[in-house]
């Protein structure tokens, strides 16, 4: 067990440093003018994130092409920016009016809220433009900003989930609004990523299908598990304010379930989502062992 843990351990690493080496190579340097907006980019793009969509990502290209694909730690990158976008708005008074993210100020507490979003506009802009630019057949990247545009948009997607989210405060929460919540607001990214990685690598319509079914699993389980770290895990740890949700009464799977049936509830859907890659063999290893650590992680 232990083994396996540092294996994996080592594959996000080197998989996030790969993601890191696209990052700096694909963003304005700090010193760009307006240099104001580039360091919040920065700021926030290179704060510490674990990578895990872009790993995500880059193992779905592994379970589909059975090696890692040239180039595609810049889908990676452009998943990361649009993530860190998503996270940058979070965090704003308007919303979530949080002051700490991945253990360091906020984009709008080190910027000013202007910069703050204004730097979310542009890390979503910046990602879209590398998007058109990957090196995959045009049909495959056609194809990878379509799926990536419905996923943060306002239909199941991110930004529909954060409205759900928002206008669900301080109301009784109900397995179905959850549900629908996690699904969209941080599902939707994280399934994305695996599908997009399989269409990167040549995945077929059915391969598609079975990593889209994948990834809605994982991507549920992975936001069950962030609402458990919330009530169980100190700020120090956990990298953001703990016990927000709770304070501000969110919708979270331990307000309906409790703690203990929704690490259980996690577990069942990440077996249920190994099912979909059962085609895949060995290919299909990283991509698991990913999403393993998705529920056995501490923060």
């Amino acid at each position: 067990m232990k083994a396996m843990i540092s294996d994996v351990k080592t594959l996000i690493q080197e998989g996030a440093d790969l993601t890191d080496k696209a990052l700096e190579k694909l963003l304005p340097s700090a010193d760009t003018i307006p240099v104001s907006i580039h360091g919040a980019m920065r700021h926030s793009v290179f704060a510490g994130g674990k990578r895990l969509r872009p790993v995500l990502a880059m193992q779905a290209g592994v379970a589909i092409a059975g090696r890692l694909p040239k180039g595609i730690e810049r889908l990676g990158a452009a998943i990361e920016m649009i993530h860190t976008y998503s996270l940058i708005h979070d965090d704003l008074p308007a919303l979530d009016n949080d002051d700490l993210r991945r253990g360091k100020p906020t984009c709008h507490v080190a910027f000013g809220e202007a910069i703050a979003i204004l730097a979310g506009d542009a890390l979503q802009t910046r990602a879209f433009e590398i998007l058109s630019g990957l090196s995959c057949p045009p049909d495959a990247s056609t194809q990878i900003i379509g799926l990536i545009a419905n996923a943060i948009g306002t239909v199941d997607g991110m930004i529909g989930g954060q409205v759900l989210d928002l206008e669900s405060e301080h109301l009784k929460p109900t397995p179905e609004l959850v549900e629908a919540i996690h699904r969209a607001k941080t599902g939707a990214l994280i399934r994305v990523s695996v599908v997009t990685g399989g269409v990167y690598a040549g995945a077929t319509a059915e391969d598609v299908a079975r990593l889209n079914r994948f990834g809605r699993k994982a991507g549920l389980a992975f936001q069950i598990v962030d609402d458990v770290l919330d009530m169980t895990v100190d700020s120090a740890h956990l990298g953001k304010t703990a016990g927000k949700d709770a304070a501000t009464e969110k919708a979270t799977w331990p307000a309906v379930y409790g703690v203990e049936q929704s690490l259980r509830d996690a577990a069942q859907l990440v077996e249920e989502a190994f099912a979909a890659l059962d085609p895949y063999g060995s290919r299909a290893f990283g991509l698991k062992a990913v999403a393993r650590y998705l529920i056995e992680r501490k923060n």
